[in-house]
């Protein structure tokens, strides 16, 4: 990324949502994060082609420029009007963690001086271009508080901006260009490669919290000019907002995976208590309107990811209710070994209680996995994304007395 001169004059943009002014000292505006829609309009609003968009969204996302000197088939005119007012602006990282097993984390600073962390997981067989899942996070902090996350015991400060969600893959991309220790600004771009094969929006926060920046950012996951991603390796996960869900089904398509954890009301309001809005009859309503949705689509299911937790949600027969309960709704199902985090009110289930958990439902016809744990040497593991985000809120603060009180006991 090159430094450039404070600009001598400003030209507004006619678009509001993804476009952030991250620079405030010299008013650019951040062209990182924007649909190719959003960008066409700002370029109609400096006076240039709306199709300048798909040239400088291939430079952006295909070969990881940020510095406008270097796109090469812009105008030097144009490079030079850009220059001034925009830029191109990943978040900030100020720490990385790489795992034994080749798990990778990020811990971004963005506006603000909130912090975010974002994994990325490579298949089992860590070949050098086998599957690679980035975990990206949608939210400061996540106002749902479910009791068995870490990252709900620390709050809700704000969303994320487009340009920070998608900064977060960004980023992740350009790892492979650098050795682990030097600086994004060492990317060699003549051999950038996208080498994150699949994302999943299960970071921190509640993705259909946040909307209009998640969908903006899976639709440039998805442009063919940007990052090209197949829509079945474009995952959102949701604890269930139901409204958002049937708004989901009609503005994009992707792959789509319900956070569900119990099998009844009167357990999922206890571990997830935006159950208690919109209850279990609602959302496997909203998922079964996903998949039977007018749009076509290819593979017609939805992940059901369920996390054990040792004699709360584990049993034969919560496994007979999980199973009564998706009936009609194609599903294949997560089970996903909880990791603790320090004074956490449960324990993981044993090995032997989560396989006959998952026998019963393979024998009841469902596909059902069990979830790898990766990365926890690293605290990047299911559950563990707190890390080290500066907690500002009510719910921090409660949390954090009532673990004073019980070790007061």
């Amino acid at each position: 990324m090159s430094t450039v001169q404070a600009p001598t004059q400003h030209v507004p943009a006619k678009i509001t949502d993804s476009i952030k002014l991250v620079d405030e000292a010299h008013a650019k505006t951040n062209l990182l994060g924007m649909t190719q829609a959003q960008l066409a309009d700002y370029f109609k609003s400096i006076g240039e082609k709306p199709f300048r968009s798909t040239q400088v969204i291939k430079w952006i996302y295909q070969h990881g420029v940020t510095d406008f000197e270097q796109m090469t088939n812009l105008s030097k005119s144009l490079r030079d009007k850009l220059s001034l007012n925009a830029c191109v602006v990943p978040p900030k990282v100020i720490h990385r963690q790489y795992s034994d097993d080749g798990t990778r984390k990020w811990v971004f600073e963005v506006t603000g001086g909130s912090l975010v962390e974002t994994v990325l997981i490579p298949a089992d067989d860590s070949k050098l271009n086998g599957r690679k899942t980035l975990c990206v996070s949608s939210q400061v902090g996540c106002a749902l508080d479910c009791s068995f996350c870490s990252t709900g015991k620390q709050g809700f400060e704000r969303d994320l901006s487009a340009a920070e969600i998608i900064g977060q893959l960004w980023v992740a991309n350009a790892s492979y260009m650098t050795d682990e220790n030097e600086s994004l600004e060492n990317v060699d771009h003549s051999l950038w490669e996208n080498n994150v094969t699949n994302v999943v929006m299960m970071g921190m926060g509640e993705p259909l919290l946040n909307y209009k920046p998640v969908v903006g950012s899976m639709e440039l996951m998805l442009s063919d000019h940007a990052y090209g991603l197949s829509k079945r390796r474009v995952t959102l996960s949701t604890s269930g907002v139901v409204p958002k869900m049937y708004q989901l089904a009609q503005d994009i398509d992707v792959a789509l995976a319900i956070s569900l954890h119990a099998p009844n009301d009167a357990l999922r309001n206890e571990l997830v208590p935006i159950n208690k809005k919109y209850p279990l009859e609602e959302l496997i309503a909203a998922a079964k309107n996903y998949v039977y949705d007018v749009n076509p689509r290819h593979k017609k299911h939805v992940t059901i990811e369920y996390v054990m937790l040792d004699c709360v949600n584990d049993s034969n027969e919560h496994a007979h209710q999980l199973v009564a309960l998706l009936e009609g709704l194609p599903s294949k199902i997560n089970l996903i070994p909880f990791n603790p985090f320090p004074h956490a009110p449960y324990d993981k289930s044993s090995n032997n209680r989560i396989h006959a958990f998952s026998n019963i439902l393979s024998e009841a016809g469902f596909v059902c996995t069990i979830r790898q744990t990766r990365g926890d040497d690293i605290d990047a593991a299911c559950g563990q994304l707190v890390g080290q985000v500066a907690d500002r809120t009510r719910r921090s603060a409660a949390w954090q007395q009532s673990i004073k009180d019980r070790e007061s006991v």
